[in-house]
């Protein structure tokens, strides 16, 4: 898998946190060519998907077709895994949406209609689920090690925390100042399936 860049991991992690998992508004200071480059490089790779914005719920476009319509972007399940993200359930997407397009509109109002969380089950082995550990020890971790132990940088290990673990899988992440430590994280009331 290809290195992330900078700008590339603050996209897919600001789009992690969006409803819908949407990428724009891109960063600051990333317009014109650049933007374009920068998105043409990432949906190359598969971590972004232009789709069919909802106009009537004001989702930003990416480019306007023309005709009163345009598109958004999306971060895929393969843009989440490469920060680091397990995706929730593939299931959850309508056929084709990340495919064939479908014959209908890509309804997102199923997304913001959850009352909780989808059931998910945790991969051994990945960056979320050496997190997930780590905020479970009774030490919890600090900013430091989670950085060691995933190879992140702190502003990922950050969107992980909120976007990944607290909306995604509704865990309570907890941060306070110890004296000896500094900034510790942990997990509180965790299920110990997640």
């Amino acid at each position: 898998m290809p290195k992330l860049t900078e700008t590339q991991t603050i996209i897919l992690s600001a789009g992690a946190r969006r409803p819908d998992n949407i990428a724009l508004p891109l960063p600051k200071g990333l317009a014109g060519a650049a933007a374009k480059m920068a998105v043409n490089r990432m949906i190359a790779l598969g971590w972004l998907q232009e789709v069919d914005a909802n106009l009537r719920r004001n989702e930003p476009l990416w480019y306007e077709t023309g005709d009163g319509h345009g598109t958004t972007l999306v971060v895929t399940d393969a843009g989440l895994l490469a920060i680091g993200i397990e995706p929730i359930d593939a299931n959850t997407a309508p056929t084709g949406a990340l495919g064939a397009p479908t014959e209908e509109p890509r309804s997102r109002s199923t997304t913001k209609s959850r009352p909780t969380p989808m059931p998910h089950t945790q991969r051994e082995g990945t960056k979320q689920s050496t997190l997930i550990a780590m905020l479970r020890a009774p030490e919890g971790a600090t900013m430091e090690a989670i950085i060691a132990a995933t190879g992140w940088q702190a502003h990922s290990a950050r969107g992980a925390m909120s976007g990944a673990l607290k909306k995604r899988l509704g865990l309570n992440v907890t941060s306070e100042t110890e004296d000896q430590r500094g900034r510790v994280y942990r997990l509180c009331g965790a299920p110990h399936n997640a």
